[in-house]
């Protein structure tokens, strides 16, 4: 289980350090890069940079919020 465990993790690791690095390609270095490069296709408009970790963001509040309201219901269910 332990080997499995240090998998899931190098994968995690991997996987958040590769997003990481090509979201600081992305917003830090790529404008300053001529638009008619060749580089310029492996990413999406420079809009979308901001606007996709938004919606990821009041996605994942709102799965919060409501696994917080779901949990304070269960509880109060057992209380009464």
């Amino acid at each position: 289980m332990e080997l499995a465990d240090r998998a899931v993790g190098l994968l995690l690791t991997l996987t958040s350090l590769s997003i990481f690095t090509y979201y600081t390609f992305w917003v830090i270095i790529l404008p300053f890069v001529d638009s008619d490069h060749f580089i310029q296709q492996y990413f999406l408009p420079q809009e979308y940079a901001i606007l996709i970790p938004v919606f990821a963001g009041v996605v994942l509040l709102c799965f919060l919020c409501i696994f917080i309201g779901s949990v304070m219901l269960k509880s109060k269910k057992k209380k009464a």
